[in-house]
C-alpha cells in the first residue's frame, strides 16, 4: 500500500501482528495498522486499493474498521484501517509493544498458536476462538502497563 493511494487522508502506518514480534510463530501475512482522518472517506479509495491487489472487506466483523487483504488464498498482507483516535489503534499497538517487552509471553503465545494450528489446521474460526482468552489477558496487561508506565491512552 502506498501513501499515494490515501494521500493526506492517511495519518500513520504501523506494523502489527505476529510478524512484528521477533521469534514468534506467524503465518506469512504482514498486518498493517493504518490511522486515517475519516473512516467514512476510506471507501473513496477502494478502487485504487483493488488496483494495488487488495480485496475490499469493509468492516469484516469489527465495527469502525475498514479491512483490506492481499493475495486471495495465499494472503500476504492485511490492512486494518481505523479513524485516528479509535480505541483499537491503541489496543493493537499496546499488544504489540507489550509482547516485544515481554518475550516469555510472546513465546507462550507462539506455542499456543502452534498448538491451535495443529489442532485446527483447516478451521480458522476455532483457531481464532482458541487464541481469544490469551489475547484478552494480554490486552488487559498491556492496557494496565501502558496506562501506568507510559500514560499514552
Amino acid at each position: 500500500m502506498r501513501k499515494l493511494v490515501f494521500g493526506d487522508e492517511l495519518v500513520k502506518l504501523s506494523h502489527i501482528g505476529s510478524t512484528a514480534i521477533p521469534a514468534t510463530s506467524a503465518k506469512p501475512v504482514i498486518d498493517i495498522l493504518a490511522g486515517v482522518r475519516s473512516i467514512e472517506r476510506v471507501a473513496d479509495f477502494n478502487e485504487e486499493m483493488e488496483k494495488s491487489g487488495y480485496d475490499v472487506r469493509e468492516e469484516n466483523g469489527i465495527a469502525g474498521r475498514r479491512f483490506f487483504s492481499k493475495g486471495k488464498d495465499e494472503r500476504s498482507h492485511h490492512v486494518h484501517m481505523f479513524q485516528a483516535g479509535h480505541e483499537d489503534i491503541a489496543r493493537h499497538l499496546a499488544f504489540r509493544d507489550y509482547m516485544l517487552a515481554h518475550p516469555q509471553e510472546a513465546k507462550r503465545y507462539s506455542q499456543l498458536k502452534l498448538s491451535l494450528a495443529a489442532e485446527f489446521p483447516t478451521d480458522i474460526k476455532e483457531y481464532v476462538k482458541g487464541k481469544h482468552a490469551f489475547i484478552k489477558m494480554i490486552d488487559e496487561r498491556a492496557k494496565r502497563c501502558w496506562l501506568s508506565d507510559r500514560n499514552v491512552f
